[in-house]
């Protein structure tokens, strides 16, 4: 089985323009992203999808791989889909599963990365999604903290900005569990996701995976105990930098002081 990691950044943020390329600890956090998704044992290859030759650049710089996508792109899963088919294209073979790790999650575990490809021993699963716990209640109501719920298996039940389950009866022994964008994928699974329209749930929520659920679909979650932050604004940049001051992954691995 073919596995690849693809991890989609463009410097056109809304919120924060240009942080592919902000600094923690004196790497961009592009970068970050990069080493941690090389280091997940049974990727065979991490590739960089972007329409930025900044961060092209950059990432070929520290010996990655960069693969330059269109700028049309409005979702992550389609620039990665596109960059499997210039990849396919470059190795003359087909890959089987493709783990998009967003560029935005400097704290990511390779290990973590790697539970999600044991799940696809299941035939019948397809996507697995990483999920961690939110720790306090600033950060259960925080919209940008995608929430999920999860039936007894892990699969998905839902997706949502707002707080789920309901704190009304306090948050004590409460699952508060909140999406990352660590989502592995079957090729065609993959391929036949970007070929669907958006549902009504989806543009609701503002939660692509939405549109898994909303027709049918499964969405295996895989919980981390590691705390995780998806950074979308300075401040998170600040927070995240703050956490990886110990990092194990980045001290032993690819920062030296």
């Amino acid at each position: 089985m073919k596995v690849v990691g693809i991890i989609p950044a463009r410097m056109s943020s809304t919120r924060f323009p240009n942080k592919p390329m902000a600094l923690i600890h004196g790497m961009p956090m592009i970068g970050h992203c990069y080493h941690r998704t090389r280091l997940a044992s049974g990727i065979e290859a991490t590739y960089v999808a972007t329409c930025d030759e900044e961060i092209a650049v950059y990432v070929r710089g520290i010996g990655g791989l960069a693969v330059m996508t269109s700028t049309s792109h409005t979702r992550c899963t389609t620039r990665i889909a596109e960059a499997m088919e210039h990849i396919e294209s470059q190795l003359g073979e087909r890959i089987d599963l493709i783990v998009m790790v967003q560029g935005d999650e400097p704290l990511i575990l390779p290990e973590t990365i790697t539970e999600t490809l044991g799940h696809f021993s299941d035939p019948t699963v397809e996507i697995v999604n990483v999920m961690s716990r939110l720790r306090n209640h600033e950060s259960f109501i925080d919209k940008n903290n995608v929430k999920v719920v999860v039936k007894q298996n892990n699969d998905a039940l839902y997706y949502s900005r707002e707080p789920i389950p309901s704190p009304w009866r306090g948050l004590e022994n409460l699952p508060m569990y909140m999406q990352t964008g660590i989502i592995a994928f079957r090729r065609e699974t993959l391929l036949r996701f970007n070929e669907m329209e958006e549902s009504r749930l989806e543009h609701i929520e503002s939660v692509d995976m939405n549109r898994i659920l909303e027709s049918g679909g499964r969405v295996r979650m895989v919980l981390t105990e590691a705390v995780t932050i998806g950074v979308d604004t300075p401040q998170e940049l600040k927070e995240a930098e703050k956490l990886m001051g110990d990092d194990p992954a980045m001290l032993a691995h690819y920062m030296t002081r």
